[in-house]
This record gives C-alpha cells, structure tokens and sequence, in this order.
C-alpha cells in the first residue's frame, strides 16, 4: 500500500521536460482513471508513450486521475479552463459533454484516443478522434489461428468472444475473414459476455466454444476477456490476446491483436510540438505506419507458418487485402 501511495503522489505531480529558446512551455494533460501501475494495462502504456514524450520534447505533463463516480468530464472541463494546451481522454460515452466544452475551449486542443470524431455531436475543429485499424491485425490472427487448427484432425474450429454484439465488430469481422483465407471450410463461433469486467462470464462463453471443438478463442472483451485465455489456459487450447501483449498470460497464447498506444500518445504530443497536430478529424492507426499490429507469437508455431503471416501483412499494407471493417466510420 505504501508503495501504491508513492506511485499515486509521483504520478499527479507535474512532470516537466526542459523548456527551449525561452518560448512558453507547452503544457499538456493526460486524463485517466487509475494510476497507471500495471505494466499490462493499456493505461500504463500509454501513459510510458506520454512519459518519454514529456522528456523529449520539453513539455509540461501531467497526468490527472478523475473521480469514477463523476466520470472524466469535469476534469477536462477543469484543464480546459486552466488553458491547458492539450488534453489526452478518452470520455467515449460522454461525446456530447465533449463538444460543449471544446466549443467553450477552442483555444485548448483534445484528443480522444479511442473514441472516433464521427461520434462528437457537431463539427469541433480543436478535437482529435482516433481510428484504429484493427480489423488489419486481426485479420492476421485469425489466419494464424486458421493455419494452426488445420494441422489438426477433425473439423477445423476458432471462437471469438465478445462483450456485446453491437461493439468491436471490426475486431470479430477481421479474425473471421482472415481465418477463412486460411482456411475456407473453417467453422466460427460468435459469443457475447453482455459484460465487459467480469471475467466469470466470458469464460463461461468460451467454455461453451471449446466444447463445440474451438481450438483457438479470440478475447475481445477487455477485462472480462481474461477469462476467455483462462478457459483456453485450463482446456489446452489456444488464447489470443487482445490490445496489449497478454503473451505473459502462459504459453497459450497463440498471439495478441495490439494497439500501440504509447506510440499514439507519443505521436499526438510530438505533433502537437511541431505545429502539426490534425484535428477536426482522426487519427489513424494501421499496419502500415504501425500503429497496430500482433505482438508475440508463439515459439510453438512452425516458422513457415510465421513467414506466411508475414506475406499477408505485407500485402494489407500494399492494399493488396483489404480486410472488412463493419463500422461506419472506416
């Protein structure tokens, strides 16, 4: 706990890089809902690509938890009317909210590194919405795993186990359509949670796919998704990891469909540096400029089956393979 308290007192502290030429030093925030402690979690991982930004390009950061109970709102709202030159958050559900104050800020900039612009109310050019490309890396896996399940006897299976039907579409329609390249006949199993946090559930779904001949499940569940791995953990089967790197999970795991959100928070911050930062709009993040992509892979994997990965990686990247992305704002 004490140690907890020293991480939670460092983090919401100014961090500070040095200043250059005498101009006025650019002040940015970080806005989430935890200290960022885990190294697994995406939050941590951002806040690392936020981090060594603030040291590189001589910025003021600081990274501000906001209170669960009243959601990030009134704490962007508070940093907006400190002037704060950009603000990192991602409200999602509060995109109305949003808009209002970045109508009152136009001077303060904000982005939004999992919620696309399309989802603002109104057109709002001081705010930054981000895309990414999943559909690209899952496509990847879902071929991988496609490749891995046809080296078995019997009807060739892979499940995906989602937290509600109407959410990550892109993730589920990338795996599918890359494990049909693979592998036409290949049977798929959908499954939803209804849940997003407990992992109780999502291993139930998966348990139910494994017993139907799944020999791979994909998590697309966020923290529920947990117990999706657990249950390929328990019945020796493949998991497949889901925004960060979950290979530390056990051998398991086949891969990981990865967002690199150190990169994003770097990025947005050395853009903003520069002069360069697009908003009114989004970022996009793909396999070409690496913003996505799959983490480890297992070293059970035959290598020609890593090179093969490998060839269609290149040719979504040329356009060659353009895999479906059900959202409208693609």
């Amino acid at each position: 706990m004490r140690r907890l308290g020293l991480i939670a007192l460092i983090a919401l502290v100014c961090l500070s890089g040095s200043a250059s030429g005498g101009s006025r030093q650019l002040r940015v925030a970080l806005v989430a809902d935890i200290v960022p402690s885990d190294p697994h979690d995406f939050r941590n991982i951002s806040y690392r690509g936020f981090r060594r930004a603030v040291k590189t390009f001589g910025v003021q950061g600081r990274l501000v938890l906001y209170n669960p109970k009243e959601g990030p709102i009134p704490t962007i709202r508070s940093l907006a009317q400190q002037k704060y030159d950009l603000i990192i958050a991602s409200p999602l559900s509060f995109s109305k909210e949003l808009a209002s104050i970045a109508a009152t800020f136009p001077d303060s900039k904000f982005a939004m590194p999992e919620t696309p612009y399309q989802l603002l109310q109104g057109k709002h050019e001081n705010v930054q919405g981000t895309i990414w490309r999943v559909e690209q890396p899952a496509y990847l896996a879902g071929y991988l795993a496609a490749l891995m399940e046809k080296r078995r006897p019997g009807r060739d299976v892979l499940g995906s186990v989602n937290g509600f039907v109407y959410a990550n579409q892109d993730f589920v329609a990338g795996y599918e359509a890359g494990a049909r390249r693979a592998d036409p006949g290949i049977r798929l199993l959908r499954g939803n949670s209804r849940e997003w946090l407990d992992p109780a559930k999502c291993k139930a779904v998966a348990m139910n796919q494994i017993a139907k001949g799944a020999e791979a499940v994909f998590d697309v569940a966020g923290a529920c998704g947990l117990g999706t791995l657990q249950a390929a953990k328990e019945k020796g089967v493949w998991g497949i990891g889901v925004d960060v790197d979950q290979s530390f999970l056990g051998r398991h795991i086949l891969t990981t469909v990865l967002k690199n959100y150190d990169l994003d928070a770097y990025k947005t911050i050395e853009a903003l540096v520069r002069g360069r930062l697009k908003t009114g709009g989004n970022e996009v993040w793909s396999l070409r400029n690496r913003g996505v992509g799959l983490g480890k892979i297992s070293p059970k994997v035959p290598r020609a089956f890593v090179r093969q990965v490998e060839r269609v990686r290149r040719q979504i990247v040329a356009g060659k393979i353009k895999p479906p992305n059900p959202l409208p704002w693609r």
